[in-house]
Protein backbone atom coordinates (compact mmCIF):
# COMPACT_ATOMS: atom_id res chain seq x y z
CA UNK A 1 0.00 0.00 0.00
CA UNK A 2 1.30 3.43 -0.90
CA UNK A 3 2.10 5.97 1.77
CA UNK A 4 -0.40 8.81 1.99
CA UNK A 5 1.12 12.03 0.66
CA UNK A 6 -0.11 15.07 2.60
CA UNK A 7 -1.62 17.77 0.37
CA UNK A 8 0.79 20.22 2.00
CA UNK A 9 3.91 18.14 1.15
CA UNK A 10 5.85 18.39 -2.12
CA UNK A 11 7.18 15.13 -3.55
CA UNK A 12 9.60 14.34 -6.38
CA UNK A 13 9.63 10.78 -7.75
CA UNK A 14 12.33 10.00 -10.31
CA UNK A 15 13.17 7.01 -12.49
CA UNK A 16 9.66 5.57 -12.63
CA UNK A 17 9.87 4.12 -16.13
CA UNK A 18 13.18 2.44 -15.39
CA UNK A 19 11.78 1.08 -12.10
CA UNK A 20 8.68 -0.25 -13.87
CA UNK A 21 9.74 -2.29 -16.89
CA UNK A 22 6.90 -3.81 -18.88
CA UNK A 23 6.42 -7.42 -17.77
CA UNK A 24 5.34 -10.08 -20.24
CA UNK A 25 1.56 -10.57 -20.41
CA UNK A 26 0.84 -8.31 -17.47
CA UNK A 27 -0.17 -4.92 -16.13
CA UNK A 28 1.76 -3.38 -13.25
CA UNK A 29 1.06 -0.16 -11.41
CA UNK A 30 2.62 2.07 -8.80
CA UNK A 31 0.86 4.74 -6.75
CA UNK A 32 3.07 7.85 -6.80
CA UNK A 33 0.86 10.32 -4.89
CA UNK A 34 -2.14 9.46 -2.73
CA UNK A 35 -4.11 11.97 -0.68
CA UNK A 36 -7.72 13.14 -0.34
CA UNK A 37 -7.34 15.62 -3.23
CA UNK A 38 -5.70 13.44 -5.85
CA UNK A 39 -4.12 10.11 -6.65
CA UNK A 40 -1.37 9.62 -9.26
CA UNK A 41 -0.72 6.12 -10.58
CA UNK A 42 1.81 5.03 -13.21
CA UNK A 43 0.94 1.89 -15.19
CA UNK A 44 3.02 -0.46 -17.36
CA UNK A 45 1.06 -2.54 -19.90
CA UNK A 46 2.34 -5.31 -22.13
CA UNK A 47 0.95 -5.40 -25.67
CA UNK A 48 -2.56 -6.83 -25.72
CA UNK A 49 -3.26 -6.16 -22.04
CA UNK A 50 -6.44 -4.24 -21.28
CA UNK A 51 -8.55 -2.55 -18.67
CA UNK A 52 -12.19 -3.46 -19.19
CA UNK A 53 -14.85 -0.77 -19.27
CA UNK A 54 -15.32 0.98 -15.94
CA UNK A 55 -15.86 4.45 -14.50
CA UNK A 56 -14.46 6.57 -11.69
CA UNK A 57 -16.28 8.96 -9.38
CA UNK A 58 -13.23 11.24 -9.71
CA UNK A 59 -12.16 13.38 -12.66
CA UNK A 60 -9.34 11.56 -14.47
CA UNK A 61 -6.40 12.77 -16.58
CA UNK A 62 -4.43 10.19 -18.56
CA UNK A 63 -1.11 10.91 -20.26
CA UNK A 64 0.56 8.27 -22.39
CA UNK A 65 4.28 8.24 -21.60
CA UNK A 66 5.41 5.68 -24.18
CA UNK A 67 3.93 3.02 -26.45
CA UNK A 68 0.48 3.15 -28.05
CA UNK A 69 -2.96 2.39 -26.65
CA UNK A 70 -6.54 2.40 -27.85
CA UNK A 71 -8.65 4.31 -25.34
CA UNK A 72 -12.42 3.97 -25.51
CA UNK A 73 -14.17 6.91 -23.89
CA UNK A 74 -17.98 7.03 -23.76
CA UNK A 75 -18.14 4.51 -26.62
CA UNK A 76 -15.64 6.26 -28.94
CA UNK A 77 -12.16 4.79 -29.47
CA UNK A 78 -9.03 6.88 -30.07
CA UNK A 79 -5.46 5.72 -30.53
CA UNK A 80 -3.10 7.51 -28.14
CA UNK A 81 0.55 8.21 -28.92
CA UNK A 82 3.28 9.28 -26.46
CA UNK A 83 2.53 12.69 -24.99
CA UNK A 84 -1.21 12.57 -25.68
CA UNK A 85 -3.44 13.68 -22.80
CA UNK A 86 -7.10 12.84 -22.15
CA UNK A 87 -9.41 14.42 -19.57
CA UNK A 88 -12.37 12.35 -18.35
CA UNK A 89 -15.24 13.85 -16.43
CA UNK A 90 -16.34 11.98 -13.31
CA UNK A 91 -18.51 8.94 -14.05
CA UNK A 92 -17.67 8.56 -17.75
CA UNK A 93 -17.26 4.93 -18.91
CA UNK A 94 -13.83 4.10 -20.35
CA UNK A 95 -11.58 1.16 -21.27
CA UNK A 96 -8.20 0.66 -22.88
CA UNK A 97 -6.07 -1.88 -24.68
CA UNK A 98 -2.30 -1.61 -25.14
CA UNK A 99 -1.33 -1.93 -28.81
CA UNK A 100 2.33 -2.26 -27.83
CA UNK A 101 4.26 -2.21 -24.55
CA UNK A 102 3.21 1.07 -22.91
CA UNK A 103 3.46 3.27 -19.83
CA UNK A 104 0.85 5.80 -18.81
CA UNK A 105 0.25 8.21 -15.98
CA UNK A 106 -3.21 8.44 -14.48
CA UNK A 107 -4.26 11.34 -12.23
CA UNK A 108 -7.55 11.09 -10.36
CA UNK A 109 -8.85 14.34 -8.84
CA UNK A 110 -11.56 14.44 -6.19
CA UNK A 111 -13.89 17.14 -7.51
CA UNK A 112 -15.52 17.53 -4.08
CA UNK A 113 -12.54 19.81 -3.32
CA UNK A 114 -13.39 22.04 -6.31
CA UNK A 115 -16.33 24.39 -6.82
CA UNK A 116 -17.08 22.98 -10.28
CA UNK A 117 -19.80 25.54 -11.06
CA UNK A 118 -17.47 28.51 -10.66
CA UNK A 119 -14.63 26.71 -12.45
CA UNK A 120 -16.87 25.84 -15.41
CA UNK A 121 -18.21 29.40 -15.76
CA UNK A 122 -15.05 31.37 -14.95
CA UNK A 123 -12.40 29.48 -16.89
CA UNK A 124 -11.79 29.98 -20.58
CA UNK A 125 -10.70 27.21 -22.91
CA UNK A 126 -6.99 27.58 -23.50
CA UNK A 127 -5.26 25.98 -26.46
CA UNK A 128 -1.70 25.35 -25.28
CA UNK A 129 -0.64 24.37 -28.79
CA UNK A 130 -0.86 28.04 -29.81
CA UNK A 131 1.94 29.72 -27.86
CA UNK A 132 2.40 32.85 -29.99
Amino acid sequence: MARTTPVSESVVTSGLLEAMPVSESSITSRVVVDNPLLRVVVFAFDAGEMLTEHSSPRAVVVQLLDGRIDLTLAGETSTMSPGDVVYMEPGVRHALVALEPSHLSLVMVDTEFVDTESVDTESANTDVSNTD
